[in-house]
Protein backbone atom coordinates (compact mmCIF):
# COMPACT_ATOMS: atom_id res chain seq x y z
CA UNK A 1 0.00 0.00 0.00
CA UNK A 2 1.36 3.38 -0.98
CA UNK A 3 0.77 6.19 1.48
CA UNK A 4 0.05 9.81 0.73
CA UNK A 5 1.63 12.62 2.70
CA UNK A 6 -0.33 15.77 3.24
CA UNK A 7 -0.64 18.32 5.99
CA UNK A 8 -4.39 18.42 6.53
CA UNK A 9 -5.68 17.93 10.05
CA UNK A 10 -9.27 17.74 8.85
CA UNK A 11 -11.23 14.59 9.63
CA UNK A 12 -11.19 12.21 6.69
CA UNK A 13 -14.98 12.05 6.33
CA UNK A 14 -15.71 15.69 5.60
CA UNK A 15 -16.64 17.45 2.42
CA UNK A 16 -17.25 21.16 2.68
CA UNK A 17 -18.61 24.03 0.76
CA UNK A 18 -16.33 26.81 -0.39
CA UNK A 19 -15.87 30.19 1.26
CA UNK A 20 -19.26 31.48 0.23
CA UNK A 21 -21.33 28.32 0.61
CA UNK A 22 -24.59 28.40 2.52
CA UNK A 23 -27.91 26.60 2.67
CA UNK A 24 -30.53 24.95 4.83
CA UNK A 25 -29.58 21.82 6.76
CA UNK A 26 -31.03 18.56 5.51
CA UNK A 27 -31.49 19.82 1.96
CA UNK A 28 -28.09 18.92 0.57
CA UNK A 29 -27.35 16.59 -2.31
CA UNK A 30 -28.29 13.02 -1.49
CA UNK A 31 -30.38 14.36 1.41
CA UNK A 32 -27.49 14.28 3.88
CA UNK A 33 -27.59 16.91 6.58
CA UNK A 34 -24.40 18.76 7.27
CA UNK A 35 -21.67 17.89 9.71
CA UNK A 36 -20.48 20.48 12.16
CA UNK A 37 -22.00 23.92 12.75
CA UNK A 38 -25.40 22.39 13.54
CA UNK A 39 -25.66 21.12 9.98
CA UNK A 40 -25.08 24.50 8.37
CA UNK A 41 -22.39 25.07 5.76
CA UNK A 42 -21.06 21.50 5.58
CA UNK A 43 -22.93 18.85 3.69
CA UNK A 44 -21.99 15.60 2.11
CA UNK A 45 -22.09 15.92 -1.67
CA UNK A 46 -20.92 12.44 -2.68
CA UNK A 47 -20.68 9.11 -0.95
CA UNK A 48 -17.28 7.44 -1.17
CA UNK A 49 -18.15 5.36 -4.24
CA UNK A 50 -19.36 8.42 -6.11
CA UNK A 51 -16.27 10.40 -5.21
CA UNK A 52 -14.11 7.55 -6.54
CA UNK A 53 -15.88 7.80 -9.89
CA UNK A 54 -15.53 11.58 -10.05
CA UNK A 55 -11.81 11.44 -9.28
CA UNK A 56 -11.28 8.57 -11.71
CA UNK A 57 -12.99 10.51 -14.52
CA UNK A 58 -10.94 13.64 -13.79
CA UNK A 59 -7.73 11.58 -13.81
CA UNK A 60 -8.82 9.87 -17.04
CA UNK A 61 -9.22 13.32 -18.61
CA UNK A 62 -5.60 14.13 -17.70
CA UNK A 63 -3.05 12.94 -15.11
CA UNK A 64 -3.40 14.91 -11.88
CA UNK A 65 -2.28 15.02 -8.27
CA UNK A 66 -4.49 15.49 -5.22
CA UNK A 67 -4.37 19.27 -5.05
CA UNK A 68 -5.23 19.56 -8.76
CA UNK A 69 -8.25 17.31 -8.20
CA UNK A 70 -9.48 19.48 -5.33
CA UNK A 71 -9.13 22.60 -7.48
CA UNK A 72 -10.81 20.91 -10.46
CA UNK A 73 -13.88 20.04 -8.38
CA UNK A 74 -13.95 23.52 -6.89
CA UNK A 75 -13.89 25.01 -10.40
CA UNK A 76 -16.58 22.64 -11.69
CA UNK A 77 -18.91 23.78 -8.89
CA UNK A 78 -18.12 27.47 -9.19
CA UNK A 79 -16.46 27.40 -5.78
CA UNK A 80 -19.52 26.06 -3.98
CA UNK A 81 -18.02 22.67 -3.10
CA UNK A 82 -14.42 21.96 -2.08
CA UNK A 83 -13.62 18.39 -1.03
CA UNK A 84 -11.12 18.17 1.81
CA UNK A 85 -7.65 16.64 1.39
CA UNK A 86 -8.71 14.20 4.10
CA UNK A 87 -11.30 12.81 1.69
CA UNK A 88 -9.29 13.05 -1.55
CA UNK A 89 -6.06 11.33 -0.51
CA UNK A 90 -7.58 8.16 1.01
CA UNK A 91 -9.79 7.87 -2.09
CA UNK A 92 -6.71 8.09 -4.32
CA UNK A 93 -5.08 5.37 -2.22
CA UNK A 94 -8.13 3.18 -2.75
CA UNK A 95 -8.20 3.80 -6.51
CA UNK A 96 -4.49 2.95 -6.66
CA UNK A 97 -5.01 -0.28 -4.71
CA UNK A 98 -7.95 -1.21 -6.97
CA UNK A 99 -5.64 -0.85 -9.99
CA UNK A 100 -7.73 1.93 -11.54
CA UNK A 101 -4.96 4.54 -11.38
CA UNK A 102 -1.17 4.39 -11.26
CA UNK A 103 1.48 6.86 -10.23
CA UNK A 104 3.26 8.64 -13.06
CA UNK A 105 6.42 10.72 -13.10
CA UNK A 106 5.79 14.38 -12.41
CA UNK A 107 7.75 17.47 -11.53
CA UNK A 108 8.00 18.38 -7.87
CA UNK A 109 7.17 16.38 -4.77
CA UNK A 110 3.48 15.78 -5.48
CA UNK A 111 2.40 12.35 -6.72
CA UNK A 112 0.48 12.49 -10.00
CA UNK A 113 -1.74 9.69 -11.25
CA UNK A 114 -2.95 8.49 -14.62
CA UNK A 115 -5.81 6.13 -15.40
CA UNK A 116 -5.02 2.46 -16.09
CA UNK A 117 -6.76 0.22 -18.63
CA UNK A 118 -8.79 -1.28 -15.75
CA UNK A 119 -9.79 2.23 -14.70
CA UNK A 120 -10.88 3.10 -18.24
CA UNK A 121 -12.93 -0.10 -18.45
CA UNK A 122 -14.56 0.71 -15.09
CA UNK A 123 -15.50 4.18 -16.31
CA UNK A 124 -17.02 2.70 -19.48
CA UNK A 125 -19.14 0.35 -17.37
CA UNK A 126 -20.37 3.24 -15.21
CA UNK A 127 -20.75 5.82 -17.99
CA UNK A 128 -24.34 6.77 -17.12
CA UNK A 129 -23.56 7.19 -13.42
CA UNK A 130 -20.47 9.29 -14.20
CA UNK A 131 -22.53 11.59 -16.43
CA UNK A 132 -25.11 12.01 -13.65
CA UNK A 133 -22.40 12.87 -11.12
CA UNK A 134 -20.91 15.56 -13.36
CA UNK A 135 -24.41 16.91 -13.99
CA UNK A 136 -24.72 17.24 -10.21
CA UNK A 137 -21.47 19.24 -10.11
CA UNK A 138 -22.86 21.53 -12.82
CA UNK A 139 -26.06 21.98 -10.79
CA UNK A 140 -23.97 23.08 -7.81
CA UNK A 141 -22.22 25.64 -10.02
CA UNK A 142 -25.61 26.96 -11.18
CA UNK A 143 -26.81 27.19 -7.60
CA UNK A 144 -23.67 29.07 -6.61
CA UNK A 145 -24.20 31.52 -9.45
CA UNK A 146 -27.82 32.17 -8.46
CA UNK A 147 -27.18 32.54 -4.73
CA UNK A 148 -23.94 34.51 -4.97
CA UNK A 149 -25.15 37.30 -7.22
CA UNK A 150 -24.10 40.88 -6.53
CA UNK A 151 -27.59 42.06 -5.40
CA UNK A 152 -27.81 39.21 -2.86
CA UNK A 153 -24.35 40.04 -1.50
CA UNK A 154 -25.27 43.73 -1.28
CA UNK A 155 -28.51 42.97 0.61
CA UNK A 156 -26.71 40.62 3.00
CA UNK A 157 -24.10 43.31 3.61
CA UNK A 158 -26.82 45.86 4.35
CA UNK A 159 -28.41 43.50 6.86
CA UNK A 160 -25.08 42.88 8.55
CA UNK A 161 -24.32 46.61 8.84
CA UNK A 162 -27.80 47.36 10.20
CA UNK A 163 -27.41 44.68 12.86
CA UNK A 164 -23.97 45.94 13.87
CA UNK A 165 -25.18 49.56 14.11
CA UNK A 166 -28.39 48.83 16.00
CA UNK A 167 -27.28 46.03 18.31
CA UNK A 168 -23.82 47.47 18.91
CA UNK A 169 -25.14 50.44 20.85
CA UNK A 170 -24.77 50.66 24.61
CA UNK A 171 -27.84 49.73 26.61
CA UNK A 172 -29.57 47.61 23.94
CA UNK A 173 -32.51 45.84 25.53
CA UNK A 174 -32.92 42.06 25.24
CA UNK A 175 -36.31 42.67 23.64
CA UNK A 176 -34.63 44.64 20.84
CA UNK A 177 -32.38 41.66 20.12
CA UNK A 178 -35.39 39.29 20.12
CA UNK A 179 -37.29 41.66 17.79
CA UNK A 180 -34.34 41.77 15.36
CA UNK A 181 -34.10 37.96 15.37
CA UNK A 182 -37.86 37.69 14.73
CA UNK A 183 -37.57 40.04 11.73
CA UNK A 184 -34.71 38.00 10.25
CA UNK A 185 -36.57 34.71 10.82
CA UNK A 186 -39.70 36.13 9.18
CA UNK A 187 -37.68 37.32 6.18
CA UNK A 188 -36.12 33.85 5.82
CA UNK A 189 -39.57 32.23 5.87
CA UNK A 190 -40.91 34.67 3.28
CA UNK A 191 -37.94 33.97 0.98
CA UNK A 192 -38.54 30.21 1.30
CA UNK A 193 -42.15 30.74 0.17
CA UNK A 194 -41.17 32.70 -2.97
Amino acid sequence: MRGFHHHSQEPSHRHHFGRRGFGRPGHGWEGHAGEGHGGRGRRRVFDSGELRLVLLKLIADEPRHGYELIRAIEELTGGRYVPSPGMIYPTLTMLDEMGHIAEVKSEGARKSFAVTPDGTAHLDERKVEVAALFARLAELAGLQERTDSAPVRRAMGNLREALILRLGRDGVQKQTVHDAVAIIDEAAQRIERL
